[in-house]
């Protein structure tokens, strides 16, 4: 029988960026240096004539200076949906949610996100862990990366370790390569 887990956002991710305040540094890889930052949920929309910006508001968690990643720049106010501009007007938590995830925001800003702390792992209880074999369908309800050993430890109750252990003794197996990062639905057949 399939059992079916997701991983799920608990609350916003920490947007990676250099603050222009304070140069407040974190660990994030290839810039070396880049301040961590919340984001407020707030908007900032701007018209001028015929033109529209818009920015979502982000917070520095070092000195809560105010910095603004851009979604739209100088865009024909015709050719943005309407229901997105109210969005934008209402501070719309969920698209904030939404615009976080989109590729294009991110390469567009140059920022990365830190998920640690941010998502949880629902498996719908522990009836499978008593089976002999597990076949698991996991599903991501948001762009998440998230390590497939990790995900498999914390849902079978067992440590990175054994886990590793299991596929290289060929009683854990997938379609997909358990090492690295994924975000993306995946399924595994574990053998005890």
């Amino acid at each position: 029988m399939l059992t079916t887990w997701f991983v799920m956002p608990t609350c916003l991710p920490i947007v990676l960026r250099r603050c222009h305040t304070c140069a407040s540094s974190a660990s994030s890889g290839r810039s070396g240096r880049s301040g961590r930052f919340r984001a407020s949920g707030k908007f900032r929309v701007n018209a001028n004539h015929k033109l529209i910006d818009a920015w979502l508001l982000v917070l520095c968690t070092t000195c809560g200076e105010t910095a603004k990643l851009t979604l739209l720049e100088r865009t024909h106010v015709r050719s943005v949906r309407p229901e997105l501009l109210n969005r934008l007007h209402d501070n719309d938590l969920g698209l904030t949610a939404e615009l976080l995830q989109d590729p294009a925001v991110l390469r567009r800003n140059r920022i990365a996100l830190d998920w640690n702390d941010a998502w949880r792992l629902d498996t719908g209880g522990s009836d499978h862990l008593d089976q002999e074999v597990i076949d698991v369908s996991v599903r991501f309800t948001a762009r998440i990366p998230v390590r497939p050993t990790r995900l498999i430890a914390e849902g079978c109750g067992l440590s990175r370790a054994g886990v590793e252990k299991l596929i290289t003794e060929g009683k854990l197996v997938s379609a997909v390569r358990l090492s690295g990062k994924l975000s993306d639905d995946f399924t595994f057949t574990l053998k005890r």
